[in-house]
């Protein structure tokens, strides 16, 4: 087989042919006009700027909800839904400290490690650094305290290991932060296992933005844990939220009619309408490029709109939009002189962030890009200024929607779908209310504004429509892996598994409607799905000789199970062949980073520019390792293709070469190679954990890490690994 996967066909993606794109640009080939941008605003919206300010100084009161939270967590679990800002926060905080106070421990999961990290911090004022730890796939810090905040996969990691032993989870209570993540497509089923696993006498509080079906939600974990699931519901945001539509004029418009919020159908402002009825209506910029960012800014700075978080398309436009800023804007004297005095201290002593190539647009324009492609320490400097109140403004892609605390004045949007790594799709209510949920600064604003660009790829319809849609119902994720299927065989024989599989979201949602045959027949297929899946796995484990005839892990099936890796299988024949240069912590860094790559690369080096002893391992690999993957391929389990260029990337940035050095070879935006290495460190951690079985090897992980864990990817690392 020349490539070990199969390609699939290419596939049309959302929205982004817009024929039909019913509030779409109508591309007809002839030339649009592009207007002269002059600031101006509606009539009807003065009394709507009249109320932008900032709000009285009030003692702190909690509201309603979060005392009703507090109290429904003494009589069993809890689900609070509330919009992004509303103070979940604060009902945790509470929650965990009853615990503490009472003796008890406490474990706060999150789902980003930026998220973990501000948590910690957050936490760390409350109850103090000793009274804290962290766990991350990259931070392990006091790991014995009594309050615990780490990410989902390492609390599900814990379950599996107390599963194992037959031991009791060292917790007293379980706070999971973003709850809605159960329907996020690829990570949605480690929540669902955690709900799963976590033993019933451990209390559960879920914080979750507001989600369409949290009664289902409730009703299934009330279900499987034999206990109470409270809903404490809010709807009332904290800061009111404006619907606004820029013309391309500069003209600010409402989005919809007054009270639209009360009718059966949302209503576009007439004025809306009529820009979307023009048979060519102006633009705000030639198809393709990007508008004169600029000048839109001046257009929010003269009616106080600022600061304000445009969300883009993609990393490029982000940074891109950063050179159409050139316009002037009111410049105070006293805010810039503060401006330029904290990014002096935030890049003091870091030559890498000193010379940042977009320092100078932070500096001179008080703007920035904020995407996954730059390295974590930029990022905290723009997250650090932004919260600061420092930024006019600041360009990101949609995953500052999620997880970072980055509130803004307002929000601008200039596309009405959002790419999931796969597919352009239209964004959900739940997607729509998430990213306008940093409108609006509780504490600083008294209204926040959510500002629809006109656009190729924006349908301003689905815009108004989503301004006052409810949440939208999330659904089970659930799917077998083998690390799953390993983890489980650890402390449960096959057919107590496919119990458990019984218990899933999935098939609770199916079984709901008792009086449904259909439902009945869904459910039905759905628990067989499971099942059969489960079993199409665990024979493969049985052929291969990871897991017994009677369904029990071999010795090697035993210390997989230890490699909860995305490729466990193909890692572990590796290391049962003796293919990986186990000795070497340069190369076994390499070789592990093209397991961990997902991105299609060019593998194409000029003869003589690659190291012989990584090409030698490399195809090594490659070739020993075909024969189980033609296995794994012709059972229909998907498999990566190794690809040399993330190999020879990380062979030299742990054998000493320079940071622009790995860039050009490794041909990947800086977040990128950052992210690469911080997943093949965890990776590497994993094979540490195999030291009762390869020694050696377990040792060369630990010197791995520690090369590979270096500045500028890290600012602050003690490499100290326990």
């Amino acid at each position: 087989m020349k490539n070990w996967r199969k390609k699939a066909p290419l596939k049309k993606t959302g929205n982004r042919h817009f024929k039909h794109f019913k509030g779409g640009y109508r591309q007809s080939g002839t030339r649009a006009k592009i207007l002269k941008m002059k600031p101006g605003a509606d009539t009807t919206l003065k009394k709507v700027f009249a109320t932008i300010g900032v709000p009285d100084k009030k003692p702190f009161t909690p509201d309603r909800f979060q005392i009703k939270a507090l109290n429904a967590i003494e009589s069993g679990d809890c689900l609070v839904t509330a919009p992004t800002g509303a103070g979940k926060t604060w009902v945790a905080i509470k929650a965990v400290a009853r615990i503490f106070e009472n003796g008890g421990r406490a474990w706060y999961a999150s789902p980003l490690k930026a998220l973990t990290n501000a948590k910690y911090t957050e936490f760390s004022a409350v109850f103090g650094d000793s009274n804290l730890g962290i766990l991350t796939g990259d931070r392990r810090e006091n790991p014995d305290a009594p309050i615990i905040i780490g990410t989902t996969e390492i609390l599900r990691n814990q379950l599996y290991d107390a599963m194992h032993r037959g031991e009791i989870l060292e917790t007293d209570f379980v706070v999971l932060d973003e709850a809605h993540f159960l329907g996020d497509e690829d990570r949605g089923v480690v929540w669902e296992e955690i709900m799963i696993y976590l033993p019933s006498r451990i209390p559960l509080l879920m914080l979750s933005a507001t989600i369409g079906n949290a009664h289902q939600i409730a009703a299934w974990l009330a279900q499987i844990r034999n206990k109470k699931c409270h809903i404490v519901a809010e709807k009332k945001r904290p800061v009111p939220l404006q619907p606004l539509f820029l013309h391309p004029s500069g003209t600010i418009l409402p989005l919809v009619t007054p009270h639209s919020h009360n009718r059966k159908k949302t209503r576009l402002h007439k004025k809306v309408q009529a820009y979307l009825n023009m048979p060519k209506p102006p633009l705000l910029a030639p198809p393709h490029k990007l508008p004169q960012f600029g000048k839109i800014l001046r257009v929010l700075d003269k009616y106080n709109l600022l600061p304000a978080i445009f969300f883009l398309k993609s990393r490029a436009d982000c940074d891109n939009a950063l050179d159409l800023c050139t316009s002037k804007m009111r410049r105070d004297p006293t805010r810039h002189a503060n401006l330029n005095n904290r990014i002096d201290v935030l890049t003091s002593g870091n030559a890498y962030l000193d010379k940042h190539r977009q320092l100078k647009y932070l500096a001179e324009n008080a703007v920035g890009a904020h995407h996954s492609g730059q390295l974590p320490a930029w990022k905290l400097v723009l997250e650090t200024l932004m919260q600061e109140g420092l930024l006019k403004a600041i360009f990101a892609t949609s995953t500052v929607a999620a997880g970072v605390n980055f509130p803004a004045r307002t929000i601008v949007l200039s596309n009405s779908d959002r790419f999931n790594g796969r597919d352009f799709l239209p964004l959900t209510s739940t997607e729509f209310h998430q990213m306008t949920g940093r409108a609006g600064r509780r504490g600083m604003d008294r209204i926040g504004f959510a500002i629809a660009l006109p656009g190729k790829y924006m349908d301003i319809r689905l815009m108004a429509e989503l301004s006052t849609a409810p949440p939208s119902a999330i659904f089970s994720q659930i799917k077998i892996n083998f690390s799953m299927v390993l983890n489980l065989l650890l402390s449960h024989t096959p057919d107590q598994i496919t119990d458990l599989l019984a218990h899933s979201f999935a098939a609770f949602l199916m079984m709901r409607n008792r009086h449904s045959t259909v439902s009945k027949q869904k459910s039905a297929e759905t628990r067989q799905y499971l099942e059969n899946d489960f079993r199409r796995h665990l024979n493969f484990l049985r052929a291969t000789y990871f897991v017994t005839d009677d369904g029990v892990l071999t010795d090697d099936g035993r210390w997989t199970s230890q490699l909860r890796v995305d490729q466990p299988l193909m890692i572990a024949e590796g290391f049962r062949l003796r293919l990986f240069p186990e000795s070497d912590p340069v190369l076994l860094s390499a070789i592990i980073a093209a397991f961990v790559n997902e991105r299609e690369m060019n593998s194409q080096f000029e003869q003589g520019h690659l190291p012989e002893n990584l090409e030698d391992a490399f195809y090594k690999i490659k070739r020993n390792l075909r024969p189980f993957v033609q296995k794994m391929y012709k059972q229909g389990f998907a498999i990566r293709v190794l690809y040399m260029r993330p190999a020879a990337a990380m062979y030299a940035w742990a054998s000493g070469q320079s940071w622009e050095e790995t860039l050009a070879i490794a041909e990947m935006a800086e977040g990128d190679l950052a992210m690469l290495i911080f997943r093949s460190a965890d990776n590497l951690r994993h094979i540490q954990a195999l030291a009762h079985v390869f020694p050696e090897a377990a040792a060369t992980a630990k010197q791995a890490v520690k090369l590979i864990l270096k500045y500028p990817v890290v600012m602050d690392y003690d490499n100290n690994e326990e």
